[in-house]
């Protein structure tokens, strides 16, 4: 399909519109009602102007609005921005000014989830200054450079289509009738592709939890008598820690993405539940890219997907994206190159074609789910007026060292309180450490290894 309209249309008519697609609590909505609220939902946006090529950044938290509006925009020939909720307004700021959407679509002030609801009332705001899509991509995603400018990252209606059809021919997943619960957010490629946009094509149900609590997770599991669990490492290990479990007979899929599953979380899981979790390994820029439904080829994170092509080069996951650049703006440069995507995560293939990954090979690491690049957070504390140096590592938790010089008299809630302002919460270091000066090697470079900053710290006091 290479037309945005064409594959929302085609999702729709792919089975009866009776069938349940969107359950939240004891309510469900099913494919022809979500139909003609998008439907609707479009009439509105085409009233406020929007139309094929248009910019359009949503910023809408998880519900059956944030779908349905995603869906109507496509539907008018959109090219769709896509911002999590929870994001901060410097944040959106900044991805507005470099990416000039015409419109900006948001939900209205005064709420603020903790979980899936199911409806929210839209603001839509023009933007004199914003500029036409010019190029394919129809959904826009971000995710952060190492230069502290975000990396803008389209999918192309054809490249969205691919990888709906990838997902259908992978052994495992969830089919016409069944129900997912989906934990994964719906602003992530994981979430909305995999979760939702799959269960469209496949005539499934996506079920949402009402808190993000292992009490409501399960209780939403029981209720719906789920078959299956998208999620990420958090949600797993969150799962494992419930005191009871009700009885789940129809679950037989458990899958993780957005980061990889420690051992000792898929061990846990497995042993209190039953269920081995698969893997879904991809990126924002590729979709998935290899993938173990049923968890058996652990530690491995499964085959390539169907129709992907992948090579380890360098020791580095390389995949081959013929349709061209990903990015609209690429402020590090140097990852797409002659036809191939670098994703600079380290791994092996093993003779059964199985790829394991080995750690990153820069200096991205994932919080909850969620990508972060410590690049960014200590783009933010060296603007600080009072900084004169950062190192921010992750150790379990984003931690940061900051170095302020010998007259320095900045205190770490002073720049808790201006990484808050400045980036979403999960991006916040949990511990904060101030110092005189930063370790640094013989030539000059700054250490990042965290026993010579912790030493550094204690040589302070």
């Amino acid at each position: 399909m290479g037309d945005m309209r064409e594959l929302v249309g085609g999702l729709f008519d792919a089975h009866p519109g009776e069938r349940p697609f969107l359950v939240h609590g004891e309510h469900t909505v099913t494919r022809a009602e979500t139909r003609a609220a998008v439907e609707w939902e479009a009439g509105v946006f085409a009233g406020h102007g929007v139309g094929e090529g248009h910019t359009v950044m949503l910023q809408v938290p998880p519900s059956c609005t944030q779908i349905e509006a995603l869906l109507a925009l496509w539907s008018l020939g959109a090219q769709v921005m896509l911002v999590d909720h929870r994001l901060k307004p410097s944040e959106v700021d900044t991805l507005r000014a470099l990416c000039r959407p015409q419109y900006l679509v948001r939900a209205g002030a005064g709420r603020s989830p903790l979980g899936f609801e199911p409806r929210y009332e839209l603001v839509t705001v023009c933007c004199p200054d914003g500029a036409p899509a010019a190029t394919a991509h129809r959904l826009v995603q971000f995710s952060s450079g190492s230069t502290g400018v975000p990396k803008v990252i389209g999918r192309t209606p054809a490249s969205l289509s691919e990888e709906i059809d990838r997902f259908t021919r992978i052994a495992g997943m969830p089919t016409a009738g069944e129900r997912v619960l989906l934990l994964s957010s719906t602003a992530h490629s994981f979430g909305l592709i995999a979760g939702l946009l799959h269960s469209l094509v496949a005539g499934g149900a996506v079920v949402f939890a009402r808190r993000v609590s292992a009490k409501d997770i399960l209780a939403a599991a029981e209720r719906h008598d789920v078959q299956a669990v998208f999620g990420t490492p958090f949600h797993y290990e969150l799962l494992s820690t419930a005191r009871t479990l009700p009885d789940l007979p129809a679950l037989r899929v458990a899958v993780s993405g957005g980061e990889i599953m420690p051992p000792e979380t898929a061990a846990r899981f497995a042993d209190r539940f039953g269920l081995a979790v698969g893997e879904s390994y991809g990126t924002t820029e590729t979709g998935v890219i290899a993938m173990d439904v049923s968890g058996a080829t652990r530690p491995s994170v499964g085959p390539a997907a169907p129709g992907i092509r992948l090579r380890i080069h360098s020791g580095e996951v390389e995949v081959r994206l013929p349709e061209g650049s990903p990015y609209l703006v690429d402020p590090d440069g140097g990852r797409y190159v002659d036809g191939w995507l670098r994703t600079h995560d380290r791994a092996a293939l093993d003779p059964d074609g199985n790829v394991r990954l080995l750690g990153r090979g820069d200096s991205l690491v994932v919080v909850g789910g969620l990508k972060l690049d410590l690049a960014e957070v200590e783009a933010v504390l060296r603007a600080h007026p009072g900084v004169t140096g950062a190192v921010v590592v992750h150790a379990g938790a984003v931690e940061a060292y900051v170095a302020t010089g010998p007259d320095g008299a900045l205190s770490p809630g002073e720049l808790l309180r201006w990484c808050r302002d400045r980036l979403a919460d999960y991006k916040v270091p949990r511990v904060i450490q101030v110092l005189a000066d930063l370790p640094r090697t013989s030539n000059g470079k700054l250490v990042r290894r965290r026993d010579a900053l912790l030493a550094q710290s204690s040589d302070r006091r």
